[in-house]
């Protein structure tokens, strides 16, 4: 028989919903949500930022009126979140939710804040402003793929793992690169020591979403379209008068806008465009996720009854009761 006493002394569970864009992420949190008492933790480093609602996908404001939700519009554009930001805020808010005695339910497809979160970051070397300006300024002047080229030649691995369109991560792995002399993959490979602060007092259900590529393909095309038709240009329109030409407007569905308003894409071709980038960011997302441990894959759309079945189970078997020595 388990005892009050040992029950406290469990670690809670925690609920980690991982999956591609469009595959359902947020129609399975909620219903979750509904089912155990729970506060859902976004894992989207886009839907941190204010005013970025369209091209993020974000919860509908019903719906996060409905369900407590965490870690959503933290911050403004002009303020960069990084992943150290989001492990710090999203650690405070599971230990709150459980707290007070209900489910947390992380759920969203950025595989690095999801790592941040759970195992904590690698102790790099601290960032150096004027040489990441002065590598902003050459991306800025040079041809789009300057800083891929270049990490290339110098840390050709990482290069092999970092989209070329993916500044940020460009930008750290030579400034690691440049400032110890040691390129990131190998500071990588040092093993598991590196990742210093993992996450303790939460027993975690990873629950994955995993639906039909073609039919995820569609709906990523037809999501794509219906956020243009949505006003995503006029969005980011208001987002750049706001706060100009700001690092988060890179952002997959805000790039494209861009192009459109900029005249170096039509409308129809910025959708294209959209619908291809989340495609191809998809493919990226799973390949990440299908190296976390111990995921419960699910083969379908998370508001699939099939899915919200079979979460809902996982979650009841989890919060069971469990012989304690």
């Amino acid at each position: 028989m388990v005892t009050a006493e040992a029950v406290e002394q469990q670690d809670a569970l925690a609920v980690l919903i991982l999956g591609p864009t469009a595959s359902g992420k947020t129609a399975l949190s909620l219903a979750l949500a509904r089912e155990f008492a729970g506060e859902i933790v976004s894992c989207d480093s886009v839907a941190v930022y204010c005013g970025l609602d369209l091209g993020s996908a974000k919860p509908s404001l019903v719906e996060r009126a409905q369900i407590p939700h965490h870690l959503i519009d933290v911050t403004t554009p002009n303020h960069p979140f990084t992943a150290g930001d989001y492990s710090r805020q999203a650690r405070t808010a599971l230990k709150e939710i459980a707290q007070r005695g209900h489910l947390p339910i992380v759920t969203g497809g950025t595989g690095l804040y999801l790592r941040a979160l759970t195992l904590g970051l690698f102790a790099g070397p601290a960032r150096q402003h004027r040489l990441r300006e002065r590598l902003t300024r050459s991306h800025q002047r040079r041809s789009p793929n300057w800083l891929h080229r270049i990490l290339t030649r110098l840390d050709p691995v990482s290069a092999a793992r970092i989209h070329p369109n993916d500044t940020p991560k460009l930008i750290r792995a030579l400034e690691i690169r440049l400032t110890t002399g040691q390129p990131l993959s190998a500071t990588l490979e040092a093993g598991p020591t590196l990742a210093r602060d993992p996450l303790t007092g939460f027993r975690l259900l990873r629950i994955g979403l995993n639906p039909p590529r073609q039919l995820l393909y569609d709906r990523i095309n037809r999501r794509a379209a219906a956020m243009f038709a949505a006003g995503l240009i006029e969005e980011t329109r208001a987002l750049l008068a706001q706060y100009g030409r700001v690092k988060a407007l890179d952002a997959l569905g805000y790039r494209q806008a861009l192009a459109a308003m900029d005249g170096a894409l039509t409308q129809s071709e910025a959708i294209a465009a959209a619908a291809q980038g989340h495609r191809n960011y998809a493919k990226r997302q799973l390949t990440w996720f299908r190296k976390e441990p111990g995921v419960h894959w699910i083969a379908d759309f998370g508001d699939a009854p099939q899915a919200l079945s079979k979460g809902t189970d996982l979650v009841r078997k989890a919060l069971a009761p469990h012989p304690v020595d």
